[in-house]
C-alpha cells in the first residue's frame, strides 16, 4: 500500500473512534441532566387572573403510594400534580433505582382523567405489563413499573 492510502485509513479511523466518543458523552450528559427542552414563550408571559383549582371528585386518586423497591412505603400526594418520576434532585418522586432515568416519567391530570407518559427513558415505563410509549389513561389501582419500583394510584 502507498503512503497516502494508508495515511488516510488512520485518518478515517481516528474519525470514525472520535464520532464514537463524542456521540458516548452526548448520551450519557442526557441521561445525568436531561433533554433540553426549548421554552416556549406562552411560559414566560405572566398569567392573568386566577386560575380555577379543580377539586378531586369522590373515587379520583389522592396519592401514589410506592409498594416496590427502594423507596417501599413512602405516600406523595397528587395535589401538586403534573410529578416528575426519576433520580433527578428535580424529580416530585425521587427513586433510588439504578434503573430509572434521571427524568424518566411524568404524571399529570387531564380534566378528570389522570395520565402517565414515559420520558424517553432507557429502561422504559409499564403500566401492567405493557410498556408503554405515550401518555397512557391511569385510574385508582392501576400499577405502574419504573425500573424495579411498582408505583400504584391511591385515594
Amino acid at each position: 500500500m502507498s503512503e497516502l492510502t494508508l495515511m488516510l485509513i488512520r485518518f478515517g479511523y481516528l474519525a470514525v473512534l472520535w464520532i464514537f466518543v463524542l456521540s458516548a458523552i452526548s448520551v450519557i450528559r442526557s441521561d445525568m441532566f436531561g433533554a433540553r427542552v426549548a421554552r416556549q414563550e406562552a411560559d414566560k408571559r405572566p398569567k392573568r387572573g386566577k386560575a380555577k383549582a379543580t377539586r378531586p371528585r369522590r373515587g379520583d386518586p389522592t396519592n401514589v403510594s410506592i409498594l416496590e423497591g427502594a423507596n417501599r412505603g413512602e405516600i406523595i400526594s397528587l395535589e401538586q400534580a403534573p410529578l416528575l418520576i426519576g433520580r433527578g434532585t428535580d424529580a416530585a418522586i425521587r427513586l433510588d433505582d439504578d434503573y430509572v432515568s434521571t427524568r424518566h416519567a411524568r404524571i399529570a391530570r387531564s380534566d378528570t382523567q389522570w395520565y402517565v407518559e414515559d420520558l424517553g427513558s432507557t429502561n422504559g415505563t409499564y403500566v401492567g405489563t405493557s410498556r408503554i410509549t405515550q401518555p397512557t389513561a391511569i385510574s385508582l389501582g392501576t400499577q405502574i413499573r419504573i425500573g424495579k419500583t411498582i408505583l400504584e394510584l391511591r385515594k
